[in-house]
């Protein structure tokens, strides 16, 4: 048991490395932008790849339902608007708060979910509204 299960970690791990994960694409801007998410606490309301609370949408695949990939100019346009309009104060809405961003945090926390975006999910999330 021990055996196959040590043969199987190995391959999930290089699965990962491999296959699964877009390490190429790391930049110093997607870095930043993960300690942005990490700072203010984004995973406490949302979910990446599954993980973290459902009380807000799954933002793994924020960025494709944006039309990051058709238009990322635009993604990051509407992104920004976001962040800034929160909150929204439309009655009876979760209400986001905000964060106060600079634009350069804004950018890297858009960079970081545009890299999200191209990690190989398995077909997570599965529908398109997260």
């Amino acid at each position: 048991f021990i055996v196959v299960f040590t043969a199987l970690s190995i391959h999930t791990h290089m699965y990962i490395l491999n296959t699964s994960t877009n390490a190429e694409a790391l930049t110093e801007s997607v870095v930043r932008g993960k300690h942005v998410w990490e700072a203010n606490s984004c995973i406490n309301c949302h979910s990446l790849l599954g993980e973290g609370a459902y009380f807000a949408p799954e933002l793994g695949n924020v960025w494709k339902r944006w039309g990051g990939e058709e238009d990322p100019e635009g993604a990051r346009e509407t992104f920004k608007a976001w962040m800034q309009s929160q909150p929204s104060g439309i009655p009876g809405r979760r209400q986001m708060p905000n964060f106060n961003l600079t634009d350069q945090e804004m950018n890297d926390l858009a960079d970081f979910l545009e890299w999200t975006s191209t990690i190989d999910t398995q077909g997570w999330p599965p529908n398109d509204a997260g």
